[in-house]
């Protein structure tokens, strides 16, 4: 399980920075929101979900979820037991919860500005925060 979650967050990684950069080029050069957009923010919104799904697998299972029951207090002043067993799950929650909001969003906007800007917030805030809190020492 640990293993296709760190495959698929290269998936995921690789996504939304795609999405993130396509929507500020539409943005900035002013371009029309069109159905490759649309599939691209679907795509991204499904891919998170999926990880996200995943993740709560291998967390309920890891030792890091053990050894947080077991003795929380412990893991909380070790930075790495910290890290992985309560920083990285909350802030992967977070940061899916706002590609969600952004897709929400941005099917109530009319304007092709408007959907790109909703698409650069939410997914750029979830994508600066994925890459806060990904684990990268044991991700490599």
């Amino acid at each position: 399980m640990k293993t296709i979650h760190s495959y698929w967050a290269y998936i995921v990684l690789a996504v939304l920075i795609f999405t993130v950069v396509n929507a500020i080029i539409g943005l900035t050069q002013k371009k029309e929101f069109t159905h490759k957009e649309f599939r691209l923010g679907l795509f991204t919104l499904i891919t998170s979900h999926i990880q996200l799904l995943i993740g709560l697998g291998w967390y309920f299972m890891s030792p890091w979820y053990k050894a947080l029951k077991a003795n929380g207090g412990e893991v909380m002043k070790e930075p790495t037991a910290r890290l992985l067993a309560v920083e990285h799950p909350l802030t992967m929650i977070i940061a899916i919860a706002l590609i969600t909001i952004g897709w929400s969003k941005h099917k109530k906007q009319v304007k092709s500005e408007a959907k790109f800007k909703t698409f650069v917030i939410f997914y750029g805030l979830a994508l600066v925060l994925i890459l806060a809190r990904i684990p990268w020492n044991n991700w490599f």
